[in-house]
């Protein structure tokens, strides 16, 4: 259990069952009566945003959240298939659940994921990722001196925006993060 001095914003907390996130805090003390904490918070399972004020005699749930190391095995239909690095036991997770993420995840990525009573609730990849162009225009060449970019398709069906000097073949890295184009690796 916290005390409600020990909020502060990125604290996660439990609030009837549901692991919660403080996005925003604020302190204030009144000139008579008990201070008072004013939190925004957000759900971790549903995403929605509530406001909720403590007082300092109150206390808060602490949230159990475990981290684990996984890696990447299969696809089965429309759940991504995950192997625990050190059980073995494998975590389903569907496309809710992974979003835009999905079209980043390759073969044996090492992925965390982030449970809260045995449910996954967050995963995290690899900052980068190595993927392949598999259909874009053939660039021009010299055509260099601004920032010029065309969009390319990876294997998987994404599309991207990368520089004009970038064609079919090429390896290129992507940030996980903003799904962005980040460099070549090689030519293809």
């Amino acid at each position: 259990m916290y005390n409600a001095s020990d909020l502060k914003k990125g604290l996660k907390i439990e609030i009837d069952g549901d692991p919660c996130m403080i996005t925003n805090f604020e302190f204030s003390k009144p000139g008579k009566g008990q201070a008072l904490y004013r939190c925004k918070i957000k759900n971790l399972v549903t995403g929605n945003t509530f406001d909720k004020t403590y007082r300092s005699a109150d206390k808060v749930n602490r949230c159990a959240l475990i981290s684990r190391d996984f890696t990447f095995s299969y696809i089965d239909g429309e759940e991504f298939v995950f192997s625990d690095n050190e059980t073995f036991e494998e975590s389903r997770l569907n496309d809710e659940l992974l979003g835009d993420l999905k079209n980043f995840i390759v073969d044996d990525m090492q992925v965390e994921i982030l449970f809260h009573n045995d449910r996954a609730l967050d995963i995290t990849l690899p900052n980068f990722v190595e993927m392949v162009i598999a259909e874009t225009e053939p660039g021009a060449r010299g055509d260099t001196a601004t920032n010029v970019m065309k969009p390319a398709k990876l294997g998987n069906g994404y599309e991207i925006n990368v520089p004009i000097f970038i064609n079919e073949g090429d390896t290129i890295r992507i940030d996980t993060r903003t799904g962005a184009y980040s460099d070549r690796v090689s030519k293809g």
